[in-house]
């Protein structure tokens, strides 16, 4: 179970939307699969100390989205397929890489050099991945 003993207390945004990416992530990751129960609104609104509709405004969102079914008198739960799961991974890697390629075309660095970095920094981390190190 979806804990939020590690959500973030500030963030950019509304609350409820970071409630909601908090989720998302946590689907996408793997920490959270399929048929895991949320905690209840209450519970997530007195731990965080937020007002209960913000909570509930969150889980509505996820609702709205698929990625949670939510029954009256029962928990709230984690309802996501195979192919639901790729399109939100496939989706959140983008809005990543969206906020990367902004940043750096910002910065001023042109196409080729971006993907030039974007290859060096993809082998250090196969690097990091595969424990080989540069002596």
């Amino acid at each position: 179970m979806l804990t939020f003993s590690d959500f973030p207390r500030e963030g950019e945004g509304p609350v409820y939307l970071r409630l909601v990416r908090y989720v998302r992530a946590g689907v996408a990751s793997g920490a959270v699969r399929d048929g895991d129960e949320l905690p209840s609104r209450r519970v997530v609104s007195a731990l965080l100390g937020v007002n209960p509709n913000t909570v509930q405004r969150a889980y509505r969102t996820l609702e709205e989205e698929g990625l949670v079914v939510s029954r009256s008198g029962a928990k709230s739960c984690v309802s996501v397929t195979p192919e639901a799961l790729a399109a939100l991974r496939l989706r959140l890697q983008r809005e990543e890489l969206e906020k990367t390629v902004l940043a750096l075309r910002r910065s001023g660095m042109d196409r080729d050099e971006a993907l030039e970095l974007f290859g060096r920094l993809w082998d250090e981390a196969r690097e990091v991945e595969e424990g080989v190190t540069e002596e």
